[in-house]
This record gives structure tokens, C-alpha cells and sequence, in this order.
């Protein structure tokens, strides 16, 4: 009888320890998003550097692995969850098409689909085109959509686990395990924000710091992300923590990608390269995001509407003076060095241009004088946080 009793004493231990881990169609999402971004910053400084020589570069193939890894995890997911889940297993599920599975499962399956019906259309775009020197080309922006779905699985995918554990254990007695979902959520909301970012990059690059037209963009589309992430996060300083992964991201790209050579298959060659050109400098969203994170939680019972202005105007407000300094500095000398990365260029940059000669680019008076476009950035800036934190209000609901 003692025996018996320690038995199933120890088969319960064991099925919690099993019940505590972390899914691991979740880890392969997270991975999927990790490798994606990685690859689509690699590509990046592959065709500044290298240009286009072949379909099957290691930065594509890092792309679509994560594509792969997510999609296939998912649709695994959701095809035993269908036909073998358990009830409990379903009840939690959503449906579609007849098929049961996490929410964020289906989000990456999409995404996987759209990346994999890219692919053929980048080749034949390339091979009727050329190079292309801008990162929203037709099926780059294919491309660009099926990331960003598989990059919103993986958040949707830890959001669900991070709201069940909360509810599920609101004593916080496995507090281990609930500190690594809402680490894993923050992580995923960081390779979506890095991707948005990677994205506006045509637009907010260092000749564009003394125009409208960076700060436009940016107010635009980037709060829309920080504030999303902060308000459905669980765990303190979430926007610092978001803007902080990205940041690391992007500057450990940028100082490990020129390690590699590199030399130009394709022309014209204005420029010499012999190493991996990286993309410039991350713009300073950490700024921002600590103003965030310190006016979110004394404004909680504040209405969303004011919530928003006064987000809106704190980015606004931190990062028109931060970027436009900052560009001052990325334009001087002391910023062509290794650290900073200001004196690479791809090999198709002339030597006549703003961006070589690290001047900015002259307003032109015929659209807009640059008071009324700061204006105008201002205002997106708090659309965009009221769409963050309408996003943000849903994602807190999650939990399938």
C-alpha cells in the first residue's frame, strides 16, 4: 500500500514537471521568428554587398527556414489537436475550416504559405528585373506579410500561454515557468518590432533625420508596436525590454555581418567592397519606451483616449529631439568607425550622394514646410498608439 501511494505520488510529480514545460510548437515559433529576422537582415547586407548572384544564398535559406520550422510545427499542431488532441486540448482550441489548434498556429501557417509563394516570384522578379535597391519590391512585400503573420503567431502563440498561466496560477507558485512566458512574449513582440523597423528603413535612414518625412513614418508605424507589446505584457518594463531586443538585434548584426568578405557579382560597382555591408545604425526606440513604461502604469485608470495623446506626444516629443541630434553625430566624423558603422556602403552608393558625403538630403518647400510635416507626425504618432493600445486591450484577452 505505501509502495502504491509513492507511486502515484511520483506519477504526479512527473505529469506536473511534463505540464510545466513550455510547448514546444511555441519554441519552434519563437525560433522561426529569430531565424527569419536574422535572414532578412543578412539578405539585406547581401545585396548591398554582393548583390544577387543565386536564389539559394545562406540568408535566404536562414529566411525560409524559419518559415519551415513554423510552419510545419503548426500545422502539426493543429492536424493532432484535430484528429488525437485531448477534450481539454480542443475546448482551448479555435476552429477553422474544420480544423481545431491554437490561434497563433494558424497565424503561422498562413504565414508560411504566403513565404513559400514568394519565393518563386522573387526568383522570377529578380531574373526579369535585376537587382532591386529597395527593400518594398511586389514580392518582397509578399515576402514581408508572410514574415509578419508567422512573427504574429509566435506572439500570439506565448500571449496565449502567458494569459493561461496568469489565470491558471494567480499565486505565481510556479513563477519560474510564467517569468519565462512573459520573457518568450516580449522576446516575439521584439522580432516584430524589428521587422517593422527593417521595414520603414527606405524611409528613415541617416540623410532623412532633418526631414519630416523620418519622423512621419516613424510616429506612424512604430508606437503602434511598442505600446501593443507593453500593454498585453505581464512582466515590468515591457517597452524598454521590447525596444531593447531589437536594438541588441540590429547592432549585433551590424558589427558580426561585416566579419564575413564580400566582393560585388553584380553592376555598376561604385563602391569597393571586400566585407558584408551592415544595415546603419538602429533607430533609438529605447528612448521612448522607457517614457512609456514610466507613464503606462500611473495613467492605468485613465481613459484610452487620453492614454493615447499623452503616449503619442512623449514619442514624438523624445524621439524627434533624440534622432535629430543623434543624426548630427551619425553625420561627423567621429561616427565612421566600427562601433557606429557610418563609412560602409553598399557597392551601388555614388559617391555623389547624401549619404556618402554624410550631408542631408535639402527639404524641398514645394510639398510641405518641415513644421507642419513635424505636425502631421505628431498626430500619427498618437493614432498609432491608440490603435497599440487598442491591439494591446485584445491581446491581454488571448488565450487560445
Amino acid at each position: 500500500m505505501e509502495a502504491s501511494a509513492t507511486l502515484v505520488t511520483a506519477t504526479k510529480e512527473r505529469t506536473t514537471a511534463w505540464t510545466s514545460r513550455i510547448p514546444w510548437f511555441a519554441i519552434a515559433a519563437v525560433f522561426g521568428s529569430t531565424s527569419i529576422i536574422i535572414g532578412g537582415q543578412w539578405d539585406i547586407s547581401w545585396h548591398m554587398s554582393i548583390g544577387r548572384d543565386t536564389f539559394w544564398t545562406p540568408a535566404h535559406m536562414a529566411i525560409y527556414l524559419g518559415g519551415v520550422v513554423a510552419g510545419l510545427s503548426s500545422g502539426w499542431t493543429v492536424l493532432k489537436t484535430t484528429f488525437a488532441g485531448s477534450a481539454a486540448q480542443k475546448a482551448r482550441a479555435v476552429t477553422l475550416w474544420g480544423f481545431k489548434g491554437p490561434l497563433g498556429a494558424f497565424f503561422c501557417i498562413w504565414g508560411a504559405f504566403a513565404m513559400l509563394t514568394s519565393a518563386p516570384f522573387d526568383d522570377w522578379w529578380h531574373n526579369t528585373y535585376g537587382l532591386d535597391t529597395e527593400i518594398l519590391s511586389p514580392p518582397h512585400v509578399v515576402l514581408a506579410l508572410g514574415i509578419a503573420m508567422i512573427q504574429l503567431g509566435a506572439i500570439v502563440v506565448t500571449l496565449s500561454l502567458q494569459n493561461r498561466h496568469e489565470a491558471d496560477d494567480p499565486e505565481g507558485r510556479n513563477a519560474r515557468k510564467g517569468s519565462l512566458l512573459r520573457l518568450m512574449y516580449v522576446y516575439a513582440c521584439g522580432m516584430l518590432l524589428t521587422n517593422a523597423a527593417v521595414m520603414t528603413w527606405t524611409y528613415m535612414q541617416r540623410d532623412l533625420m532633418h526631414s519630416s518625412i523620418f519622423y512621419e513614418v516613424g510616429c506612424a508605424v512604430l508606437p503602434l508596436f511598442v505600446v501593443a507589446s507593453a500593454r498585453a505584457s505581464r512582466m515590468k518594463w515591457p517597452a524598454t525590454m521590447t525596444t531593447a531586443l531589437y536594438m541588441g538585434l540590429c547592432l549585433g548584426l551590424m558589427w558580426i555581418l561585416p566579419l564575413f568578405p564580400a566582393e560585388p557579382k553584380l553592376g555598376p560597382v561604385r563602391q569597393h567592397v571586400t566585407h558584408l555591408v551592415p544595415l546603419q545604425f538602429p533607430i533609438l526606440l529605447i528612448i521612448p519606451a522607457i517614457a512609456f513604461d514610466l507613464i503606462m502604469p500611473r495613467l492605468k485608470n485613465k481613459s484610452d483616449w487620453v492614454l493615447c495623446v499623452v503616449l503619442g506626444l512623449a514619442f514624438f516629443g523624445l524621439l524627434l529631439p533624440a534622432q535629430w541630434f543623434f543624426g548630427d553625430f551619425l553625420n561627423s566624423p567621429y561616427s565612421r568607425n566600427w562601433v557606429f558603422a557610418t563609412d560602409r556602403f553598399g557597392y551601388y552608393v555614388s559617391s555623389l550622394s547624401y549619404e556618402f558625403k554624410h550631408m542631408y538630403r535639402p527639404w524641398d518647400p514645394s510639398t510641405r514646410s518641415l513644421i507642419a510635416g513635424l505636425a502631421i507626425a505628431a498626430v500619427l504618432a498618437m493614432g498609432s498608439c491608440r490603435l497599440g493600445l487598442w491591439w494591446g486591450n485584445w491581446m491581454r484577452k488571448v488565450q487560445r
